[in-house]
């Protein structure tokens, strides 16, 4: 007698998968009391398939995490830092802080386009209100015997999301009717029992959590009716500070086999445009459907005076710089121009939640001397 084996599949190239991916990578804004639920109308699945998908997903690698994003720069002191650190250092660095700074979250040794790399490592850092990010970033600088260290905190957001797999065919050149909104970053005040909330709805879910009751079972573990919880997730929502409900793909580092890749090359688009016209800048380029990210960020004299900053992905760098090139054209054309422009190519990355608890910050601070 031969028993089938019921072999679900987790390829991101499934068609099932796929038409998942793009809706609960980016899709399910803010907070959503069943987001299994949400995902499976809108990508018009039955939701226990979306539920066994992204479980097996999750248990093979392909999705590396599943959680509820916050919006960090409302609730901490961020920014994206640049370490002028010695190419014999820079992987010594970057295990540094991967392994060993909560704080720290995207980590990444890039490669210039044109020019030195004197700047190779990139990291994003939160560190809570009340607390020094000089101090911290003083403390890893000499632990990793870094030379200096540039802090490029976000002045304005004008694209933050992921969604890969929506982008993966995009035409060059595709953006959108309307300019991108700037949005600015105001610290949001939170009392003891928004901290309690808030910790539960930032932590990964495991795949034997992924349900149709994911929330009610984080009330419990918050030792909270769920009603309660609810009230307060939504509360905190209205504030500002929650992102989406999203699967992050796998896309720095291979799964499965190598062609599971999801994307190769990602680079970081650096410009400088003319003093005053950083905002017009950057809704402007904000436009562009190929972007994840796009900031105003102040680089300084030692980084070419880079104002704009934006990242893209693709399975080439051909592909990559093909959607740079329609932007930079558009700067052109919309009469803003730039002044200097680079790309930063990914290479070793950890991509990682940074930490951004008062709490767990000033546990940490104190065991190793910054308090």
């Amino acid at each position: 007698m031969t028993v089938e084996v019921h072999v679900v599949p987790t390829s991101p190239k499934d068609i099932v998968n796929r038409t998942i991916l793009e809706v609960s990578e980016d899709q399910i804004k803010g907070f959503v009391r069943n987001p299994m639920a949400e995902i499976a109308h809108r990508a018009g699945i039955e939701a226990p398939i979306v539920i066994e998908r992204i479980q097996a997903m999750l248990e093979a690698g392909v999705i590396r995490r599943v959680r509820q994003t916050l919006q960090a720069t409302n609730l901490a002191q961020g920014a994206l830092v640049a370490w002028k650190i010695s190419p014999e250092k820079a992987a010594a660095g970057f295990d540094f802080l991967a392994k060993e700074d909560p704080f720290s979250g995207h980590v990444v040794i890039r490669r210039t386009e044109f020019g030195s790399t004197e700047w190779p490592l990139w990291t994003t850092i939160k560190v809570p209100t009340g607390f020094s990010v000089e101090k911290h970033l003083d403390y890893l600088r000499d632990q990793m015997g870094a030379e200096k260290y540039r802090i490029m905190p976000t002045i304005r957001a004008f694209v933050l999301g992921v969604g890969h797999m929506r982008r993966k065919n995009m035409a060059v050149g595709e953006k959108s009717d309307k300019p991108a909104e700037p949005r600015q970053p105001a610290i949001v005040d939170l009392d003891e029992r928004d901290w309690n909330v808030l910790v539960e709805l930032k932590r990964d879910f495991q795949p034997e959590e992924i349900g149709f009751e994911m929330w009610e079972r984080r009330a419990m573990a918050a030792g909270m009716d769920p009603d309660l919880f609810f009230e307060v997730a939504e509360s905190l929502d209205r504030r500002g500070v929650i992102g989406r409900f999203s699967t992050f793909l796998e896309h720095t580092k291979p799964v499965g086999d190598a062609s599971e890749r999801l994307s190769s090359f990602n680079g970081l688009f650096h410009w400088a445009v003319p003093k005053g016209k950083e905002i017009e800048a950057g809704r402007e380029i904000g436009r562009f459907a190929i972007l994840t990210h796009c900031y105003w960020r102040d680089a300084g004299p030692e980084l070419n005076d880079v104002n704009i900053m934006a990242v893209a992905h693709g399975e080439t760098k051909e592909q990559v710089m093909a959607h740079k090139a329609a932007i930079d054209q558009h700067l052109i054309d919309t009469g803003i121009g730039y002044l200097y422009t680079n790309v930063y190519w990914g290479g070793r990355a950890e991509i990682k939640p940074s930490e951004i608890s008062p709490a767990v910050y000033r546990e940490w601070a104190a065991a190793h001397g910054l308090v």
